[in-house]
């Protein structure tokens, strides 16, 4: 089967290839003797109920600074492609949002990885809240006297943008905090969304867990150890990768979130959990993939491509 697939994502010449998942996802499929183009969501229209894009073929290759080939752009009606994969990074605003809107018009006739409804519907930090038995205690509010009610509670909290991404704009606070009023003033004027505030866990010096879940089977994971002096554990922000295997409670986790993401067409979806505790279920671009791989794990792109083949096959 040769299927003909468009990848949304940011310009793929700032693509970062050695730990990008949308990059491991376009070599697997080269690999298989599909045929790919990329396009970035600015090149998205949509008139008399037809959505279309300017794209260009490209071919890549795993070589860091030469790793694309692009071909002659053309315009293309996105319902005759096989596959759309949805992977421009966040942040998640009105303008990724609105993209969700028009790759809806094309699915399932174009199978959108992942449903682009569902994940205009489910933001990671609030789908996640969907499953507040495996959570730590979470709080998403703006009102200021609630996170303070919430941080005399327990003392040390963890703050973050409701749509921030990447470990941006993360920081801790304690109940003696002489801090807090001014950042909290700072991130009220720059952000209009409301905060995710949770109940710190010491837990995160360990690791935050990243597991892949593949049409919401538990696939593969990897442990970010945040760097000395950071409590963030993204790659991008410092954080090492190491190996790990799944306990029985983050099993029990995956299991009990799969079902779900099964029903929503979330084909690939990386949760984060610390000590135990579920704390992000993200669905826009989950990354992982590549480093899971280097440190001996599965191959996770060659898994998700079995899956999109086998349903894209059954619409055939």
């Amino acid at each position: 089967m040769t299927l003909n697939v468009a990848i949304q994502m940011d310009p793929i010449e700032r693509v970062r290839i050695a730990g990008d998942t949308g990059f491991a996802l376009m070599l697997e499929a080269q690999a298989r003797g599909h045929t790919l183009y990329t396009y970035t969501p600015d090149k998205l229209s949509l008139r008399d109920g037809k959505v279309t894009a300017r794209i260009n073929p490209v071919t890549v290759r795993d070589v860091e600074g030469d790793h694309f080939t692009v071909g002659t752009e053309e315009r293309i009606d996105l319902s005759t492609l096989d596959v759309v994969l949805l992977r421009q990074d966040p942040p998640f605003d009105m303008a990724y949002v609105t993209t969700t809107h028009l790759l809806e018009r094309i699915h399932p006739k174009t199978l959108v990885v992942n449903n682009p409804t569902e994940v205009r519907n489910a933001p990671e930090k609030i789908l996640v809240t969907h499953f507040p038995e495996l959570m730590p205690q979470t709080l998403i509010t703006r009102d200021k006297a609630e996170i303070e009610a919430f941080r005399d509670e327990f003392g040390e909290i963890v703050m973050k943008p409701l749509y921030g991404h990447g470990g941006a704009t993360v920081f801790k606070t304690s109940k003696e905090d002489p801090n807090f009023g001014s950042l909290f003033d700072l991130f009220s004027g720059i952000f209009r969304e409301p905060w995710v505030v949770q109940r710190f866990m010491k837990e995160v010096s360990e690791g935050d867990k990243r597991i892949i879940l593949i049409d919401g089977k538990a696939a593969g994971a990897v442990n970010r150890v945040p760097a000395v002096g950071d409590l963030r554990a993204n790659m991008v922000r410092g954080g090492a990768a190491r190996p790990t295997d799944l306990s029985k409670r983050e099993l029990e986790i995956c299991e009990a979130i799969g079902p779900t993401l099964r029903e929503r067409g979330l084909l690939l979806v990386g949760i984060d959990v610390i000590g135990g505790n579920l704390t992000e279920i993200n669905v826009t671009a989950p990354t992982g993939v590549r480093a899971i791989k280097k440190l001996g794990g599965p191959d996770l792109a060659a898994q998700l491509w079995d899956v999109i083949e086998s349903k894209r096959g059954s619409r055939q």
